[in-house]
């Protein structure tokens, strides 16, 4: 876990409200690191539903493969979180640890190993030591624990914990929706980059939340890079308690559908910008917006080939407004772009238009706008009406440290 704090990191870890159904547990096992929780726990009271999106690697970790299992049922009583090791491309002890896991949690609490949630974040290839993990799941203790603590106990380079929180006003009553997130490195879009739990008092069926968090993850997770590489272990999860006592929600077009679906947006929204925020390394904090697409999937995709540039990063990274990159990224992503319809502007710096650098351009001004800690690029490829933003970060010698040492 890095020790230098991202200078895109917020002023505080923000203060977040319990949640009904929800108690918390971190607990310093030494799986990996030492002096610090590497443990995370959330027991959840009986008659909470689920909803998860996973990573759409075909090298899933075992945790992964548990919890597509388990996700059917529609129910959850805990959900479990190891730092440090990803327990994945770890083969039939893989599936062991995963399984003592849940059956530790089970025992310990007396719940159904199917309703356990498990997550493993970290290095890939090297088996769990069981033997630790059941004394530190057995010890951990389950009400114990904040949310900044539980944030902090998913870490891996993550610099800061993470956690956002909105409110639902669902018919007379306020519903809160919490959530905690861990992510610095190997961040790419396809499907939700990292790990994420939110937590939701109010009654939701199960149907309903896949509702609402499939989409929301596309929105969020989906659209923020940090450096083009899928996990093999990436998960989200959201839980509803039902502690809020309200009349569940059974329905996706119920208004209180669409007030939680905002609320969970607002938080996954949060959390993902925090993710780029701490990318491994990252000084700026990047905006693309493409505008003038064909779809709005060519639009991320275009989008998604500037932010992804280790070029255009690196520019990005040595505050130069090299655009010829950028016109790069957008040629090689494989959608439709008129290069002779082609705006670019680097922050409110119009670079290019009609195909030619604009008449009055100054790479001064635009060298003013990419010294800002937050910046902003627009495209409009001219070919339509579709647009997509998505977010990422420059890429900085502080990646490669960071993951040249990752091991050692």
């Amino acid at each position: 876990m890095s020790t230098s704090l991202s200078p895109l990191a917020p002023e505080a870890f923000p203060e977040l409200p319990p949640v009904a159904g929800v108690r918390l547990g971190a607990h310093a096992a030494g799986l990996r690191y030492q002096k610090r929780a590497d443990l995370f726990l959330a027991l959840l009271d009986e008659g909470t539903t689920v909803a998860g999106v996973f990573t759409r690697s075909l090298c899933p970790s075992a945790p992964v493969d548990w919890c597509r299992r388990i996700l059917e049922r529609g129910t959850a009583r805990a959900v479990v979180c190891n730092s440090g090791n990803a327990n994945a491309f770890t083969g039939r002890a893989g599936d062991t640890s995963a399984r003592l896991t849940a059956e530790t949690i089970a025992d310990v609490h007396g719940i159904d190993a199917d309703d356990v949630y498990l997550t493993s974040t970290g290095v890939i290839g090297e088996t769990l030591p069981d033997e630790a993990l059941v004394s530190g799941l057995r010890a951990m203790q389950a009400g114990d624990a904040t949310w900044n603590e539980a944030a902090d106990a998913i870490r891996t380079t993550d610099t800061f914990a993470k956690g956002a929180s909105a409110t639902a006003e669902l018919g007379g009553t306020t519903a809160s929706v919490v959530g905690i997130a861990k992510g610095s490195g190997m961040i790419a879009p396809d499907m939700a980059t990292m790990l994420g739990f939110v937590f939701t008092d109010a009654a939701v069926s199960a149907e309903v939340l896949q509702s609402i968090l499939s989409p929301s993850a596309t929105a969020s997770y989906n659209r923020i890079t940090v450096d083009s590489d899928t996990s093999t272990s990436d998960t989200v999860l959201l839980f509803a308690t039902g502690a809020l006592g309200n009349e569940p929600i059974v329905d996706i077009d119920d208004p209180r559908a669409v007030a939680l679906a905002e609320a969970v947006d607002a938080v996954n929204l949060d959390l993902a910008h925090q993710i780029v925020r701490d990318g491994e390394g990252a000084t700026k904090f990047v905006t693309v917006r493409v505008t003038g697409a064909e779809t709005e999937a060519a639009a991320s995709r275009i989008a998604l080939a500037i932010g992804n540039s280790p070029l255009v990063k690196t520019a990005l990274a040595a505050e130069d407004a090299n655009w010829g990159r950028i016109v790069m990224a957008v040629g090689k992503a494989g959608e439709r772009a008129d290069r002779d319809a082609l705006r670019i502007h680097i922050g409110d710096e119009l670079v290019t238009e009609a195909g030619v650098v604009a008449e009055g351009y100054s790479e001064e001004r635009a060298n003013v706008f990419l010294a800002e800690d937050e910046v902003t690029i627009t495209v409009d490829v001219g070919v339509g009406d579709a647009e997509a933003t998505i977010w990422t970060c420059d890429l900085t010698h502080g990646y490669i440290e960071i993951n040249a040492g990752y091991r050692s």
